[in-house]
């Protein structure tokens, strides 16, 4: 599986050749380059907008334009767009429930290359703590690509996390559709236990797999993309045929996948649960492979959680 793509720039790329049949949208541009819709104003000058360092701005702007009936993409770093502007994302875009699609990028651990403040590892608690805000990320750039055709077409405030650096390709870009809401199972190897999984991350998920069916560990790997509104049903079914989950993620363990998949299920089945992501930590500088194993979010990581979890089935 060979490395295409950064997420971000399959997404924004993707989106650039939407437009070029559809004049249904206007994009919204901070002055970073995130994911290659800075591009955007030098084909459709008179569909993109700067606004320069001025997230807060951004998304105010973005508002205004939705609520005179556009569909809005804004593109900066998740982190600022989740804290710098978390007030206007939550006022100006959620409470009125207008047509604004923030686009945020840098995503995760895996910005160790940008540092410690850039990395946005609490934004997805943050956004999904937010009504009418639809919450989704893309496992590869096959994904990316295809989620933007999806996100052209959803109506209402939609944040897509995207990551900084490219990862292997894991799905075929003949037969891949995004469907926001549904999750996809992608491995099915046995009923021991279930890997719920959102975004990069489930590359290792699966090769963890990998490892543990050499072990007699049967595993089913579930892509969670869309982690608001929850495929409760995916959650559910994979409490009662394994009876027990772990959730991976990059980003924190409060208030995001496992979060969401623990409220699911202690209210409904409880099974024992393994929340693997950023332990009450914040991120920091240097390779994100040495990162990840330092956090416990490597794929050997991964595997010695996973024999303890099912461990506590017995």
């Amino acid at each position: 599986m060979a490395k295409t793509l950064a997420t971000r720039m399959a997404f924004g790329q993707e989106l650039i050749e939407i437009a070029r049949t559809r004049d249904d949208f206007v994009v919204c541009n901070a002055d970073t380059k995130t994911c290659g819709l800075e591009k955007f104003g030098q084909y459709f000058p008179e569909r993109e907008f700067s606004f320069g360092i001025a997230e807060q701005n951004l998304v105010a702007a973005s508002a205004g334009l939705a609520a005179c009936g556009n569909k809005v993409f804004l593109a900066t770093f998740a982190v600022f767009a989740s804290m710098r502007a978390c007030e206007q994302v939550r006022t100006f875009v959620c409470y009125p429930n207008l047509n604004v699609t923030i686009i945020g990028t840098h995503a995760g651990l895996q910005v160790g290359g940008d540092g410690a403040t850039h990395a946005a590892i609490e934004d997805v608690a943050i956004m999904r703590a937010f009504p009418n805000m639809t919450v989704v990320q893309p496992a590869d750039a096959v994904a990316a690509r295809s989620l933007a055709h999806a996100a052209v077409d959803f109506k209402g405030p939609l944040y897509i996390r995207l990551h900084r650096n490219p990862v292997a390709d894991l799905y075929d870009p003949e037969t891949y559709v995004f469907e926001i809401g549904k999750a996809r199972t992608v491995l099915e190897t046995g009923t021991d236990m279930t890997m719920i999984v959102s975004g990069i991350l489930l590359k290792k998920a699966l090769d963890a797999a990998a490892i543990l069916r050499e072990e007699g560990i049967g595993v089913r790997v579930v892509d969670m993309a869309t982690i608001k509104p929850l495929d409760r049903e995916a959650v559910l079914q994979a409490a009662r045929d394994t009876g027990a989950i772990m959730t991976i993620e990059d980003h924190t363990v409060f208030g995001g996948l496992g979060s969401a998949v623990s409220e699911v299920v202690v209210q409904n089945r409880p099974v024992p649960m393994e929340l693997v992501g950023i332990q009450d930590r914040f991120g920091e500088s240097g390779d994100p492979e040495l990162i990840y194993r330092d956090h416990g979010m490597d794929t050997d990581s991964i595997v010695r959680k996973a024999r303890a979890l099912v461990a506590r089935k017995l």
